[in-house]
């Protein structure tokens, strides 16, 4: 997966002269850092708005001129197909092999097509996310925008009732960031254990999961003591390779002696579905990481389109779910588990051999993972912290302090199909599915949203099927959680 991101920082001060902002909106190189995060740490405060409606040139022949993509130095731009493999790595993650879970919340048919419905519609709201980017560039008149950057940046130029509350918007963009990375530390920690358990009492003795989350607290910590993604770069290297070799083997033992689909259920409960939501909305985790991957392209201009980077990736990313789901579903009915692999034969090597890749994939992706909150609050711990000495100190206790947290969170909740219900119902909802619409609206008001409006509903529909699954998922998730043999 693909969050372990290096931060775009993009200062927003209007104070700044044009050299500084520029400066402050340089994009890192993708390569240096295979996976980009966006994270915003500037603070906003303005009288006139560069770009919004009050500013004299909004509208001028010079913003409509403006490319952002030919003002973007890049020292080592990436491909199409480097785009890609990122762009896979970043929504291929544990959501995959939760996906059986999901449709058995779902139903078989149900599943099937609501994967691909839902695949759609994040695809969409990436779309939406990469033009309103392109039209705040243009007005402007910088080079690129993160994500937060971008939802301050549309408040901040859209509405006048609305601009108040671009810092907050901002700010809450951010806050769903690291709430969404954190929740995907604790699915590993969960996912690490219970892997690493079901090969030891297969072999050994059985022990419960909160033992094994405490043996992995120390070598969790010490991992996320490494600062310079630099050095994390050829584990990453190892877990994708991992991963695709995990994941194959999956395949195998999934697609063999598969039954008829008759004997498991079409349709599920209208009870279950937001357990479904939440978990289908959790493996579709790459919104944030789309402007990164742009911004950072030699040809940006192919990553949109009907069979540009974008729609390629995400049908193969939509496929791929909905396979794993499917057959995965099919091949163990109700007793498959939060995690695919820890329903393969226990009695066969090979299996187990699945277990350990995997469980090692994710064990070294948390450090990658948690790059993310970090990049985000460790500018503000910094900033309260005078000497460098103390700033530290400081950032290797918040280190420690975030990790004790993730294990205490996946301690206290060792259901792995509810944990990973839960952040995708809290967290990836809002940032894919709720934020996205709300931006273009905003942008776009009141003389872009087409004919009659129609943008403007359309948005307001997706706005209200991810209020809907955020309100729904988190409530029967929790429910779930606290209770386990609810159904």
């Amino acid at each position: 997966m693909k969050d372990e991101r290096d931060p775009l920082l993009g200062g927003s001060d209007n104070s700044l002269d044009t050299n500084e902002q520029q400066h402050l909106l340089a994009r890192p190189d993708l390569r240096s850092s295979p996976e980009n995060m966006i994270v915003d740490v500037g603070q906003e405060n303005d009288s006139l708005v560069p770009g919004s409606r009050d500013d004299p040139t909004y509208g001028s022949s010079v913003n409509e001129t403006y490319d952002p993509s030919m003002h973007r130095t890049l020292e080592h731009p990436t491909t199409n197909l480097d785009t890609m493999i990122h762009l896979l790595k970043g929504n291929i993650g544990t959501g995959i092999l939760a996906m059986p879970d999901a449709f058995k919340n779902a139903g078989l048919y149900v599943g099937l097509f609501g994967t691909l419905l839902m695949g759609v519609i994040c695809t969409h709201c990436m779309h939406m996310l990469v033009k309103c980017s392109h039209e705040l560039c243009r007005r402007l008149q910088v080079p690129s925008l993160n994500f937060a950057e971008v939802c301050h940046r549309s408040f901040e130029s859209g509405p006048i009732g609305l601009r108040r509350y671009s810092t907050l918007v901002r700010n809450l963009i951010n806050m769903f960031l690291v709430i969404t990375q954190l929740g995907f530390c604790c699915v590993y920690f969960v996912f690490v254990a219970a892997n690493i358990r079901e090969v030891v009492a297969h072999y050994y003795f059985d022990l419960d999961t909160r033992i094994y989350l405490l043996l992995l607290l120390i070598p969790m910590v010490l991992l996320n003591l490494v600062k310079n993604l630099k050095y994390l770069t050829p584990i990453s290297l190892i877990a994708a390779f991992l991963t695709v070799a995990g994941l194959t083997c999956t395949f195998y033992y999934v697609l063999q002696d598969l039954p008829n689909t008759h004997t498991v259920k079409p349709f599920a409960t209208w009870a279950q579905l937001p357990l479904y939501f939440g978990t289908a909305v959790y493996a579709f985790e790459g919104i944030g990481i789309v402007l990164p991957l742009e911004n950072n392209m030699k040809t940006p201009e192919d990553f949109g389109g009907m069979t540009g980077v974008l729609n390629t990736g995400m049908v193969i990313v939509a496929c791929l779910y909905t396979a794993v789901g499917f057959f995965g579903y099919l091949k163990y009915g109700e007793d498959v588990q939060g995690s695919i692999t820890l329903n393969l034969p226990g009695d066969q090597f090979i299996a187990q051999l699945v277990r350990i890749m995997m469980a090692l994939a994710i064990f070294f992706s948390y450090g990658l993972q948690f790059y993310v909150p970090i990049s985000i609050l460790s500018p503000s711990v910094k900033r309260r912290l005078h000497s460098e000495q103390a700033q530290l100190i400081g950032e290797y206790l918040m280190r420690v302090g975030l990790v004790v947290f993730t294990f205490l969170l996946a301690a206290m909740i060792p259901n792995l199909g509810a944990v990973i219900s839960l952040v995708g119902a809290v967290s990836s909802s809002t940032l894919a599915l709720i934020f996205p619409p709300l931006i273009e609206i905003v942008t776009f008001w009141p003389d872009g949203l087409g004919k009659h409006y129609w943008v403007l509903w359309k948005d307001i529909g997706i706005m209200m099927f991810g209020i809907c699954g955020f309100v729904f998922g988190t409530y029967t998730s929790v429910a779930q959680i606290i209770n386990p043999n609810l159904h």
